[in-house]
């Protein structure tokens, strides 16, 4: 055989062999793919070890509230970085029903947030407690004020720095009145509404004793709830809860006097007492996928810098229809 013809054969095997091998390695890469995909599906997070126990076959969760507690869902491209409720509540509920975590730990560094928001955390921690009987502490940060403290009410330890802003335990409702502005420069509003209330807290009229009445009765109500939510977690009579109940604010000093909380510590201390409680296990954080939309917000924040908060405000604004709500909020 021809030497042309053995330099042929040579480099048909070489283009064969090469083939298997870039098909068998596009086939994994594809496998693993979406092996990915499937688990970023199934969670939008993952599990990551911050601290490491000695006891093997149980972990303790630490679960984050950080910012205002708001159902705002997943934002734009400039959003930024903070509390995003469906995934909490997911969170949650996996902990709870997860046979592997032994405990929960509920870092809350929040001013509070909406009535509706508030209460369907709380409703998911009770039903981690009741349900699937896992212990639940709550580590305090800087701030736990209203909301913040209505879903740490339910827990069985509630943990806060001496220096924690807490309380502002009270419902509140806000809108602006622009009437005479609107006069100065000559602007004219036509509303055509079906009832005398259909406008309830417009910006272009005076609130009238009535539309009061009908809005406080609505505070009022959330307020019942509020009182109802401490008294039944803390073990205290709602005549108590309404008399430390009146919006003020509290140190973690005041708060622990007020047996609004338990103890006074870090969340490192917080982690040490629940080990002490269900066992030295390993401590893990839900850390949230990045993903491509992340990856691409984050790049563009690092190519607009500090201007991505007001760029996300500007969006939130534009992009969100600006009714009045009802709010566990502490507002200073």
């Amino acid at each position: 055989m021809s030497r042309k013809r053995w330099l042929a054969l040579i480099a048909v095997a070489m283009l064969l062999v090469v083939s298997l091998v870039v098909n068998a390695a596009t086939s994994m890469i594809f496998s693993n793919t979406s092996s990915l995909m499937d688990s970023m599906r199934h969670h939008d997070w993952t599990e990551q070890i911050v601290e490491t126990g000695e006891e093997f076959g149980g972990q303790i969760v630490v679960l984050e509230v950080t910012g205002v507690i708001q159902d705002v869902g997943d934002g734009g491209l400039f959003a930024p970085t903070g509390y995003r409720h469906q995934m909490f509540l997911s969170q949650i509920e996996q902990a709870g029903k997860d046979p592997n975590v032994e405990g929960i730990i509920i870092r809350v560094n929040t001013p509070g947030g909406g009535v509706v928001e508030s209460a369907e955390i709380h409703e998911k921690i009770v039903e981690a407690q009741t349900t699937y009987d896992k212990p639940i502490y709550v580590s305090m940060g800087s701030m736990a004020a209203s909301g913040g403290y209505y879903i740490a009410a339910p827990a069985d330890k509630i943990v806060a720095s001496p220096q924690t802003i807490t309380g502002s335990i009270g419902v509140i409702m806000e809108s602006i009145n622009v009437t005479e502005l609107a006069e100065n420069y000559g602007v004219k509003v036509n509303t055509i509404k079906s009832g005398p209330y259909k406008d309830i807290m417009s910006a272009t009229r005076e609130m009238t004793e009535e539309d009061r009445a009908i809005l406080q009765s609505l505070i009022d109500e959330s307020y019942d709830e509020f009182v109802r939510v401490i008294a039944e977690g803390r073990n205290m009579t709602e005549s108590e809860v309404r008399t430390i109940g009146d919006g003020r604010i509290y140190s973690g000093n005041q708060a622990l006097e007020l047996d609004l909380v338990d103890e006074l510590g870090t969340l490192d201390d917080t982690i040490a007492m629940m080990q002490d409680h269900v066992g030295n296990f390993d401590v893990i954080k839900y850390e949230p996928h990045i993903g491509f939309p992340g990856f691409l917000s984050l790049s563009l924040k690092q190519l607009f810098g500090n201007n991505t908060g007001e760029l996300a405000t500007l969006e939130r604004i534009l992009a969100t229809h600006r009714s009045p709500s009802l709010q566990y909020i502490y507002t200073d």
